[in-house]
């Protein structure tokens, strides 16, 4: 558990749940994918300035052992991971709550693994490494997600499968966490898939009590977190899914009665109606990624624009060209594919290049995942040294850009103070 914590994530979640009951007093954690030092700095300063519980949740492919692959974002792996953060935590005088969370870990979950066809067993091998590496950093949430079997894409999730991996890998990081005498973890299953995913109220009761089952037999903790679908979609820069309040309230209500919280995946670019709608639909907690990381991009392209205009007035003399550097290596990374509808999944590298106004868009979303290339790191030391020297605070502008999305979250998900409510009650 994070050393500075005087709730563990379990805690924080159960007396959220007793605060609904007791005081009627519901909010939605914001779980946010950490794709830069920059976007930590704001998210720190807004829960400091906003006294609420922060959750980093990072997939296997943002962040893993180095021996795995690592991750593409910032160059982490767990341990420096950590690390950075408790950094970033220290610099802006945060002393409240923030939680580590594993995001889709599991067998397949790094996409060079399901693109190889992994069996099973090496699959789960691999996961249990990473896992422990988890454990060892000092993560206060695993996902439990072995839903990316490559041998049955496509196909409705088989759940008696889900549920005996989720079982064994979770008895697995227990075992391990009690063998290193470390503090209760928290655990996250399901999956917001929706072919086959814990859609229908049934559906998720089914999961629920069948897990509970089987756990319970091996004396293992329920989950903290039981995802379930409630309609998200995030294609492009765009929230195109379905946002179904009716689905919401009865999954919440349904994993409420086994003291256990729903999440919501896919919750990016949201509108205030919608956001406003999650605490009376009692929502535990929704997961926000990509679209903080469309958010810094959009600050460095802006950015780009004042240089430009101050080497045009002839108070520049050297202009960066972050503009071509990152769109070329954005482009290059197609992580942006997972993005994408219809048949642009397929879309040519050159293609995209070669097609301006396609090549702004496919930036507008990936931009991030170039961002710990060294070129483009080089490119944008140098923006910043520019626009420092004409007296503006180029790195100060990207944070405050980056805050205010989050801030609409933490004022519509009725999250300010939430931490000293949940540490008094």
């Amino acid at each position: 558990m994070t050393e500075t914590n005087t709730l563990s994530l379990r805690a924080t979640v159960q007396n959220m749940l007793k605060l609904q009951k007791e005081k009627n007093r519901y909010s939605t954690l914001v779980g946010i994918g950490p794709m830069s030092p920059n976007l930590l700095q704001a998210s720190f300063e807004l829960a400091r300035d906003y006294d609420f519980p922060l959750m980093f949740i990072a997939s296997r492919n943002q962040v893993d052992k180095d021996e795995l692959g690592g991750g593409y974002v910032n160059g982490w792996n767990q341990k420096t991971f950590a690390a950075d953060i408790k950094k970033v935590a220290d610099k802006v005088g945060f002393n409240g709550l923030y939680y580590l969370c594993r995001d889709h870990g599991g067998p397949w979950q790094r996409d060079e693994e399901r693109n190889a066809h992994l069996p099973v067993e090496e699959a789960m091998k691999l996961a249990k490494e990473s896992y422990l590496a988890d454990i060892e950093a000092g993560f206060d949430l695993l996902m439990i997600d072995p839903t990316k079997d490559p041998f049955q894409m496509g196909k409705v999730v088989d759940l008696d499968k889900v549920i005996t991996w989720t079982v064994e890998l979770l008895e697995y990081c227990e075992t391990e966490r009690k063998k290193r005498n470390l503090p209760e973890i928290a655990y996250e299953v399901g999956t917001e898939e929706t072919n086959g995913g814990l859609t229908s109220t049934d559906k998720y009761e089914f999961f629920i009590q069948r897990l509970q089952e089987e756990l319970s037999k091996r004396d293992l903790p329920m989950p903290t977190f039981i995802v379930g679908q409630t309609g998200t979609l995030t294609r492009l820069t765009e929230q195109v899914g379905h946002w179904n309040y009716a689905n919401a309230i009865d999954l919440a209500k349904m994993a409420a009665k086994y003291g256990v919280g729903l999440k919501e995946h896919n919750a990016d670019y949201m509108n205030d109606e919608t956001l406003l709608l999650h605490n009376p639909s009692h929502i535990t907690a929704s997961n926000v990624a990509p679209q903080y990381g469309t958010e810094e991009t959009r600050a460095y392209l802006k950015l780009v624009r004042v240089e430009q205009r101050l080497a045009k007035e002839g108070l520049v003399e050297d202009p960066s060209n972050l503009y071509d550097v990152l769109l070329d290596k954005a482009i290059r990374t197609e992580r942006w594919r997972k993005w994408m509808e219809g048949d642009d999944v397929n879309l040519k590298v050159d293609d995209i290049l070669a097609n301006e106004e396609l090549s702004q868009k496919i930036l507008d979303i990936s931009g991030h995942y170039a961002f710990n290339d060294p070129e483009v790191k080089a490119e944008v030391a140098k923006l910043f040294a520019n626009l420092n020297a004409n007296s503006i605070d180029a790195q100060r502008f990207v944070v405050e850009h980056i805050k205010r999305p989050i801030l609409q979250y933490v004022i519509d998900l009725n999250l300010t103070g939430l931490t000293t409510d949940v540490e008094n009650i």
